[in-house]
């Protein structure tokens, strides 16, 4: 239903992007989604680009008089480092970075020149995959649906939320802090963890968690892998640069315990169907079941680091080591937002392919016929039977 692509060079003259399978009648507003690629654009732990940057979208089709037309909507994002790049003599790139797409890149592409991968393969992408996401967000948000991210780890600093605060605050509060982590005390040793690293001209990762609320259950499915939607979110949040592992819910620490201690045991609370806890993350069977989803990603290290490591020149043909490419010390703490938009992409999907619908009227009206897991809404024959095949 929602199909997206992204084009552009991290040093070209600009980002485009393209999301088709909008709904007709979702307020759009350009005001927020440039106030979303601002979230992006913290400079803690970031290098020299983001003072030359300051991301704004230009919407292009698809949005008239702020209100979805059901057309492809068409972004534009300008890169004003361009002016810096576009008559200047680019020296050639010849050593690939261990970790980066630059050496299999090269190989893939038959290409003479590195840059030529990493110009592409760079996480100057995401800006418009986040304005991009930002779109999916506003739709979802007239649905009731939320979607909150926040670092969990930056190197061995880790935080995890717990009903400290209401999620509300934790936005506020995550926005407000130089690494985007809710808690001032353990924002406070993340920011000491990545100017250690700086000093040590070393790079440093961490975990994002995205916490979405107000997702009704059903969507997704199990009749078939490919429909699992919490597999179609591990895919796309997968997709976005430097991350190494997804978690949903609890499920490494889940991993080393006894099954009465990690399945979320159903209660009745009046007549509605609710869990005793949300150790799986808000799925069972690939759908969700009406609590939060919850997944974590976890990022490695940036590739391009200011201490040489080992690798080979592709034009001399010997062993040797990187050169420095401008880079950030550590990309955690203004990745979040990128990792919400992902979300909200996928989210949506779900959503619409269980709506249908072609406007905004027909969604919100099939949106509220989603069973709500009341235990009145189930109407089981409660019979004896047996399996029957006319194969047979």
């Amino acid at each position: 239903m929602i199909r997206f692509l992204t084009a552009g060079e991290s040093h070209g003259p600009e980002l485009t992007g393209i999301i088709e399978g909008v709904p007709a009648g979702f307020t759009i507003s350009k005001e927020f989604i440039d106030s979303y690629l601002k979230r992006r654009q913290k400079d803690t732990g970031s290098g020299g680009r983001m003072n030359i940057e300051s991301d704004e979208v230009f919407i292009l089709s698809g949005v008239v008089n702020n209100i979805s037309t059901g057309a492809p909507i068409a972004l534009r994002i300008k890169n004003k480092d361009w002016e810096n790049w576009k008559d200047k003599d680019i020296e050639p790139y010849v050593v690939p970075r261990p970790g980066h797409a630059d050496l299999i890149g090269t190989a893939k592409y038959d290409l003479n020149d590195i840059r030529l991968v990493l110009e592409r393969s760079s996480a100057r992408e995401t800006a418009m995959r986040s304005a991009i996401g930002a779109i999916a967000i506003q739709v979802l948000e007239t649905m009731g649906i939320s979607i909150y991210g926040y670092v969990s780890c930056i190197g061995k600093v880790e935080y995890r939320y717990s009903d400290d605060f209401s999620l509300d605050q934790m936005r506020k509060l995550t926005d407000d802090s130089p690494v985007s982590c809710p808690d001032a005390d353990k924002s406070k040793e993340m920011e000491k963890e990545i100017s250690n690293a700086r000093k040590k001209k070393d790079t440093l990762g961490g975990s994002i968690t995205t916490i979405a609320t107000g997702v009704p259950p059903t969507l997704g499915s199990y009749v078939h892998w490919d429909k699992k939607l919490d597999a179609k979110l591990a895919r796309i949040l997968m997709s976005i640069q430097s991350v190494k592992a997804i978690e949903v819910g609890d499920g490494i620490e889940s991993s080393k315990n006894y099954g009465t201690s990690v399945q979320d045991q159903y209660v009745l609370n009046e007549k509605e169907i609710k869990k005793e806890s949300n150790n799986l993350g808000g799925f069972e069977g690939g759908m969700t079941n009406g609590e939060n989803i919850e997944l974590t990603a976890y990022l490695k290290p940036i590739s391009t680091t200011l201490t040489p490591i080992k690798s080979v020149n592709l034009v001399e043909k010997e062993e040797t080591e990187t050169v420095y490419e401008r880079s950030d010390t550590c990309a955690v703490p203004r990745a979040v937002p990128i990792f919400e938009s992902a979300m909200a992409l996928e989210i949506l999907n779900a959503v619409l392919n269980k709506t249908g619908g072609d406007n905004k009227k027909e969604i919100i009206k099939n949106f509220e016929n989603i069973p709500s897991l009341n235990i009145d809404e189930f109407d089981l024959d409660n019979k004896v039977w047996k399996f029957g095949y006319e194969s047979e």
